[in-house]
């Protein structure tokens, strides 16, 4: 891909999302159903995937936790991004490297401590990247790459979260 191929490839989606701003508006779905135990089946683009406790919380570690697959959906969409910014900048990523850690008080999701939070206390992103571009470049990649990832901003941004019970 390059940055012309790119533009080519957006520009009448972009067009669209500007002459009808709710075709933007695009619905998002996921769901869980099922399982063992104490785990539930997710179906992915590429599979099911079972998910379960964590092995602080007491889970065996054969399942898939869903703290460490909010860190995957983290990596992936900054990853994918990082290359599209880089090829807007046309500039050709010889490293793309991107690592998400985030730390969690496990006390607060066992309810062994009121004061522990529930969820994330801190979420480190690193970008070791490197390419045919300066470092000042590099960084503005970084910058835009951290303005449009979808997953990051979420975070940031926290949306409107409804909780529907349905009978």
């Amino acid at each position: 891909m390059n940055p012309t191929k790119l533009k080519k490839l957006q520009a009448p989606i972009k067009e669209l999302y500007r002459k009808t701003p709710g075709s933007a508006l695009v619905k998002l779905t996921a769901e869980s159903n099922g399982g063992e135990g104490l785990s539930c089946k997710l179906e992915t683009h590429q599979n099911i995937i079972e998910a379960g406790l964590h092995p602080a919380t007491g889970g065996s570690g054969l399942e898939a936790c869903s703290g460490d697959m909010l860190l995957e959906a983290l990596v992936a969409c900054a990853g994918v991004t990082l290359k599209a910014v880089a090829t807007a900048f046309d500039t050709e990523l010889t490293k793309s490297k991107v690592v998400a850690e985030g730390f969690l008080d496990f006390r607060g999701t066992l309810g062994v401590a009121k004061e522990a939070p529930v969820g994330f206390e801190q979420i480190t992103l690193t970008f070791d990247i490197a390419g045919d571009a300066t470092n000042e470049e590099l960084k503005k990649i970084v910058e835009v790459t951290e303005r449009y990832c979808v997953v990051l901003q979420t975070l940031k941004c926290t949306p409107q979260i409804d909780t529907i019970f349905s009978d």
